[in-house]
């Protein structure tokens, strides 16, 4: 015998929710537009890169002595707002940047409102709560986790130049005449804040350095 009956339809709650997991679901495809500028082919998403954030915070939050558990949870929402808004790149130099710092919180604290569109109460403001630990850098979790964010960043760009993944020959026009990847590890070195992730970004950028230098090597 078959079992004709239908499934029960999700609690309103429970609906409201995978709404909101539907519209942060779009990361999944938003590519980082860092990469996009620099002609990487087929770039990593900002999923991708959020869930690169978190695996380093797995890895390193013991040597950083923060809570593991509350910086995962601000590693996966600390881009949620880009669903709606789209990835904006931080350039080295500001002078590059297509926003100002304060447009650009603007614009992702509007986006973050539109992703948590409908949530329950209570799960709509935890998320809320993170994403603004993480904007304010006011804890040693968000502190963590924006390092961590810059750390992931790096080794995405060691990764790309092992493999040869954009035309080195192409410039990205910058201020400060940046070739290769090298805008990258400016960027992150401009915003480290711990030894640890200073540490982590020297080992880093010793090794892309050797492959940008030595390709056959």
């Amino acid at each position: 015998m078959t079992d004709d009956a239908s499934p029960p339809a999700p609690a309103p709650d429970d609906a409201a929710l995978l709404g909101v997991a539907l519209r942060a679901y779009r990361l999944k495809d938003e590519p980082r537009s860092g990469w996009v500028l620099r002609g990487v082919t087929t770039p990593e998403s900002v999923a991708a890169h959020s869930w690169g954030t978190a695996l380093l915070c797995l890895l390193f939050a013991g040597s950083a002595g923060v809570d593991r558990d509350r910086a995962l949870a601000i590693a996966a929402v600390h881009d949620l707002a880009e669903a709606e808004v789209g990835d904006i790149p931080a350039r080295a130099h500001p002078d590059d940047r297509t926003l100002s710092p304060g447009a650009k919180a603007r614009l992702e604290a509007d986006g973050l409102e539109q992703v948590l569109a409908g949530a329950p109460a209570a799960a709509a403001d935890e998320v809320r709560a993170l994403w603004r630990a993480y904007e304010s850098d006011a804890s040693p979790e968000a502190r963590f986790v924006r390092d961590m964010n810059l750390v992931d960043m790096a080794l995405q760009a060691l990764i790309y130049q092992q493999q040869g993944r954009y035309d080195a020959s192409r410039p990205l026009p910058s201020r400060d005449g940046h070739r290769h990847l090298d805008e990258f590890f400016v960027s992150a070195r401009q915003r480290l804040q711990s030894d640890l992730a200073r540490r982590l970004l020297a080992s880093i950028e010793g090794r892309y350095r050797r492959v940008r230098d030595d390709p056959a090597g």
